[in-house]
């Protein structure tokens, strides 16, 4: 073990001092007893040198897209430009305060109604909210919506929302919380919608569809137009979740496939930072007959000002102001930043590289579904299944030469799914190093399978039994009680 490596606690040193507070200039103020700890804080006790190196070695320890290849399927786990981060922190956006008057908002207002406008027109819809925290958040303040503009048709008995068998978890979970039933669609082998159990399913009990396109294992979903078709004759919305919506920029638009409702995973599609646990940002847009209903409050222009307003129908505020604001910027300065003559690129080089690291490694692992994919793709496992290597074994073994497992054990449709997703952010020669890395590895599934079975081999953190690592995580230094 590096000396660094140890905890900030086996570093502790007595009486060694980091920093020393001010002299205190103020009278003695008591404070309740009940506030009081009965012992003193036994803190670390280290020098500023030595916390510097711990917290420096520490944050080397973290995975992200900085650091390597990140092909995490689903996710879209692109690199995020360090103009975003520069301009979203200029001390007008970052010291602004939610409280502060509009009129000396203006600049931050006039973002937030641009950036509402460049996210209708790249997906056909009419409006957008910014209000929403999350994807999630995103989810149901679209499923309230179609709550709520049915319960204001007085067509009470719409409480049924489909969605597909392959669908993401958040989906039914998310209709669920907004007071829906559920029922599954099921998909087809390649993981689209089967229409013909769509069919069974319409009737007018169904409030809505909610649908990823493309779907959960990257392939589009050729029959959307006559799916929404349907579903609007029988009464219903059709609810366009935007997980997947980078492999769309340039290509097509939701509204034009008959999508009523999305929401928008900025972290994932506009390129803003995200992972462990955020930040995270949700827009929820809608086509012109649903407008008033948005979560409020929303930025509208009124001759050369902005202010803010709330639809005349909202279903109300989803966050405590106005949302991520910073995820805003950032999105706001990459859309503008790229321009309306290179934007159309993303899909397109999202697709090619897909495809490209897809057709590369066909002789070894197992495809599926063999017709061409979109942003993403799904191997099923090794094709030489007698090695006994999984997809788990392949995934720890990537850790090894520095690039981050792809999603595994997604979706549930396939034994041993393996989802990859390159995005477009990604150069021919970072392909070809996973493509050959890849490779080596299918080879040593062959000749030392053993090597795989107990990867990963170069991290801090060998091999876990990962049940117990759930169930029972170690998630404070061995002696912590020594020091509460």
């Amino acid at each position: 073990m590096k000396y660094y490596d140890q905890m900030i606690f086996e570093l502790s040193k007595e009486n060694r001092i980091g920093y020393n507070l001010p002299k205190n200039e103020f009278d003695d103020v008591e404070l309740p007893k009940d506030l009081l700890r009965s012992n003193n804080a036994l803190l670390p006790e280290v020098s500023e040198l030595d916390i510097v190196r711990h917290y420096t070695n520490v944050s080397l320890k973290n995975f992200g897209v900085e650091s390597g290849f990140y092909p995490l399927g689903s996710c879209t786990m692109k690199y995020n430009p360090k103009i975003n981060d520069e301009l979203a922190t200029l001390p007008g956006f970052s010291t602004i305060h939610p409280l502060q008057p509009e009129s000396v908002s203006q600049g931050f207002l006039e973002i937030y109604h641009d950036l509402a406008m460049y996210l209708s027109e790249l997906t056909g819809m009419d409006a957008y909210s910014l209000n929403t925290y999350a994807g999630a958040q995103g989810e149901l303040a679209g499923l309230m919506i179609i709550k709520k503009y049915h319960e204001d048709r007085k067509d009470f008995k719409r409480k049924t929302i489909i969605v597909p068998d392959s669908a993401h978890g958040t989906n039914p979970a998310s209709a669920s919380v907004a007071g829906f039933d559920v029922i599954d669609v099921k998909s087809n082998s390649d993981g689209t919608v089967n229409m013909e159990a769509l069919k069974t399913l319409l009737n007018d009990s169904i409030a809505g569809l909610m649908l990823t396109n493309p779907n959960t294992v990257g392939i589009f979903e050729k029959d959307i137009l006559e799916m929404s078709r349907l579903v609007h004759e029988a009464g219903g919305l059709v609810y366009y979740d935007g997980a997947n919506l980078n492999a769309l920029l340039g290509v097509s638009r939701p509204g034009d496939m008959g999508f009523d409702i999305t929401h928008l995973n900025l972290h994932k599609t506009f390129s803003t930072p995200h992972g462990g646990g955020g930040p995270g940002s949700g827009p929820v847009g809608v086509k012109d007959f649903l407008n008033s209903y948005l979560p409020g409050p929303v930025v509208r222009k009124n001759g050369n000002n902005y202010a803010f307003t709330k639809p005349v129908d909202s279903i109300g505020p989803l966050s405590a102001f106005y949302g991520n604001a910073s995820v805003y910027i950032r999105a706001y300065v990459y859309i503008r930043t790229l321009g309306k003559e290179h934007i159309g690129q993303i899909g397109n080089l999202a697709i090619l590289n897909a495809n490209y690291i897809k057709n590369s490694l066909d002789d070894l692992f197992k495809l599926p579904i063999k017709s061409h994919a979109m942003h993403e793709f799904v191997y099923d496992g090794l094709i030489d299944q007698s090695t006994g290597i999984k997809t788990l074994d392949i995934a720890k073994r990537l850790l090894d030469f520095g690039i981050h497992a792809p999603t595994i054990y997604f979706p549930l449709i396939f034994g041993q799914s393996l989802m990859v997703e390159p995005t477009e952010s990604e150069s021919k020669e970072t392909l070809d190093h996973f493509i050959k890395t890849l490779r080596t590895i299918a080879g040593e599934a062959v000749t030392n399978p053993e090597m795989l079975k107990t990867a990963p081999h170069t991290t801090v953190v060998r091999r876990l039994d990962e049940a117990k690592a759930a169930r029972n995580p170690i998630i404070k230094y061995k002696d912590i009680h020594k020091f509460v």
